[in-house]
């Protein structure tokens, strides 16, 4: 990094000199025009007459296996890289399967759609401009969904009611989370984007992250689902309530803690969750001997409660997020925290 001293000429304008390294390998020279862009995160971006180097906007692929899985894969990818439009090709032709898991994957991505196919190529744009998108928006919406599946699976295991259409949410949950990846990675580029966006970088980073934790929780909670459909009955009776007051705890420190990064909150409640997911632990521990002990040894009832335990660890990480939040904002009105958050030395956070 170069440093730079303001200086003032005599009409009251401020001038600052640029890097003669830079200038030169760009062209510029006295009397050159450039553009200058100001950005919400307060940067100012000094632009060549040619604009500089652009973000490429179209990519061309060769799937080089013929497995759809793998086609997927790469569809997702691209995605998430940012450019507007990806075109397929495909030597000798796509095979049915192909396309079929195109036609589905474009579904399932959010402000996607096939532009153009024939036998050759495919060709995917993002017709979703960034001004359209609210990211704090879709946070809050897959606050939302993991939620309301994490509510769901975990009556299902405790008294055997149908979990719900768990697949369709959790598919929400992955296309909430892939929008908001792709206008992340998408702002790490491109100043522009984030000024659309509305958002600061910092603000993103934290976003982003918070999503990344929900969309995991989601994960977690179709899990659980999965495990109460299978089984034939509900959680042991013996532990039924108590499991159940866990689960309904563990849903409140997701709530709490995803507050702190959209809300601000004192280190009291980020302390709390942090003392939640402890509690939990310890009580999961103590349940996990008493499952298998007094249910024949049913080891899938020890997997949806570890599942618990990775939610529990998730609210910790959203609080750690939330927190960094709060001290950037300048607003947290405590930071006597005395026990170490996950990565400093804590339990361990888990995916």
């Amino acid at each position: 990094m170069d440093t730079r001293k303001i200086q003032q000429v005599s009409n009251g304008t401020f001038t600052v000199s640029l890097p003669k390294d830079w200038a030169n390998a760009e062209g510029i020279t006295t009397g050159t025009v450039v553009d200058l862009h100001t950005h919400i995160d307060g940067v100012l971006v000094i632009q060549p007459p040619e604009g500089g180097s652009d973000p490429i906007e179209r990519v061309t692929l060769r799937p080089a296996d013929a497995d759809p899985g793998h086609l997927e894969q790469v569809l997702r990818a691209a995605y998430a890289a940012g450019p507007r439009e990806v075109a397929l090709e495909f030597d000798g032709g796509a095979t049915p399967d192909q396309r079929q898991t195109a036609r589905r994957v474009v579904r399932n991505l959010v402000g996607v759609t096939i532009t153009e196919a024939s036998d050759t190529q495919i060709v995917v744009r993002n017709v979703l401009d960034a001004n359209e998108v609210s990211i704090r928006q879709s946070v809050r919406q897959l606050r939302f969904v993991s939620l309301s599946m994490h509510r769901d699976a975990t009556a299902a295991l405790v008294d055997g009611r149908s979990p719900g259409e768990m697949m369709g949410r959790d598919d929400r949950a992955d296309r909430l989370y892939a929008m908001v990846e792709r206008h992340y990675g998408r702002g790490i580029e491109r100043l522009d984007e984030i000024d659309a966006l509305g958002e600061t970088r910092e603000e993103l980073l934290h976003l982003h992250e918070t999503a990344r934790e929900l969309e995991r929780i989601a994960d977690h909670a179709e899990r659980i689902g999965e495990i109460a459909a299978t089984v034939d009955d509900p959680v042991p009776e013996p532990v039924r309530d108590e499991v159940a007051d866990i689960a309904e705890e563990t849903h409140d420190a997701v709530e709490s803690a995803v507050d702190i990064v959209f809300d601000g909150a004192s280190a009291d409640t980020a302390r709390e969750v942090l003392h939640v997911r402890d509690r939990v632990c310890d009580r999961l521990d103590s349940l996990e001997r008493r499952v298998v002990e007094e249910h024949g040894g049913d080891y899938r009832y020890v997997h949806a409660l570890h599942a618990l335990r990775r939610t529990a660890e998730h609210a910790t990480n959203i609080a750690e997020v939330g927190l960094r939040t709060a001290v950037h904002r300048g607003d947290l009105d405590d930071t006597g925290i005395d026990e170490e958050m996950p990565g400093a030395g804590g339990r361990a956070s888990s995916v």
